[in-house]
């Protein structure tokens, strides 16, 4: 907590000492005490109030996967970033990535592959799909290690990056799931790291608001991590450009619900992110 924290929050709870007090000595007790109660009462409503104490964690007898995630599938996601030399970039561009996806023997898609515009320059991102979760990741690993063509390619890639990360993740199972779509369009990555012990409370929330943002189908696909940076959600969306995505984000706020959403899920993020990416021409999401 922080000095002026903890300075506001003493200052709340003398002044509700105070109260509590002069109800001990006598003065106007019957009323004082309802007033004290109904002042800590909407203290606690307020979020900057809570956020001066340690949120509590509900005890969970499941993982937050297991609850979030869809059960109808088995799909583990692989996002990637990959910080390109800046004199390199037109030359990682333009490198041939081999077409594992469509090889049936390899049971992985690639969702979409973007260059960063706004954000992060001289990055490039690509989303994977695994359909039959960790083992078929696994397998696609062990024959890749054997695919001479792949490693040539990860080799000489492997040259014109300065850094590269990535995350294995799972997808909301109230979003829906990304499907190849015409373009074009400009993608936004907006990137959340939660508070620990928070992703429960944030899918119930985000299950509400989905709907508020699908009346202009920008929602391609919503993310939560299992390995890599924990307790980090994505959210991906895709705009005509960049002025239409002001007009349909602003236009959130005149539905019903949607300051409710973002009242209740802001004190929940550590830290956010947003990424303008464009398709590279390989992307299945143009």
């Amino acid at each position: 907590m922080s000095i002026l924290g903890g300075k506001m929050a003493t200052r709340v709870l003398q002044r509700v000492g105070s109260g509590l007090k002069q109800t001990k000595n006598g003065l106007n007790a019957n009323g004082q005490v309802t007033v004290v109660i109904r002042s800590l009462s909407a203290f606690r409503e307020d979020s900057w109030f809570k956020s001066l104490f340690v949120r509590k964690v509900d005890p969970r007898k499941d993982a937050h996967s297991h609850l979030l995630a869809k059960k109808e599938d088995n799909n583990l996601y692989k996002i990637q970033f990959h910080n390109v030399k800046p004199e390199c970039l037109d030359a990682y561009n333009g490198l041939c990535v081999p077409s594992i996806h469509a090889d049936p023997e390899y049971p992985c898609e690639l969702v979409g592959t973007w260059n960063t515009w706004y954000g992060e320059q001289d990055q490039a991102v690509h989303l994977w799909r695994y359909r039959g979760g960790y083992p078929a990741l696994t397998e696609v690993m062990n024959k890749l290690r054997q695919n001479k063509v792949f490693m040539d390619y990860r080799k000489k890639r492997g040259t014109m990056l300065l850094s590269r990360r990535n995350q294995l993740l799972l997808e909301f199972s109230f979003w829906n799931e990304p499907v190849p779509r015409p373009g074009p369009n400009i993608y936004e990555l907006r990137s959340y790291q939660l508070r620990p012990g928070t992703m429960i409370e944030w899918g119930n929330y985000w299950a509400r608001a989905i709907d508020i943002r699908q009346q202009n189908q920008e929602a391609v696909g919503g993310f939560f991590s299992q390995i890599g940076s924990l307790y980090t959600v994505h959210h991906l969306w895709a705009y005509k450009d960049l002025q239409s995505r002001e007009n349909i984000r602003n236009a959130a706020w005149q539905r019903e619900g949607w300051d409710e959403v973002v009242y209740y899920t802001v004190p929940l993020i550590q830290h956010m992110e947003s990424r303008i990416m464009i398709p590279m021409k390989t992307s299945p999401l143009k």
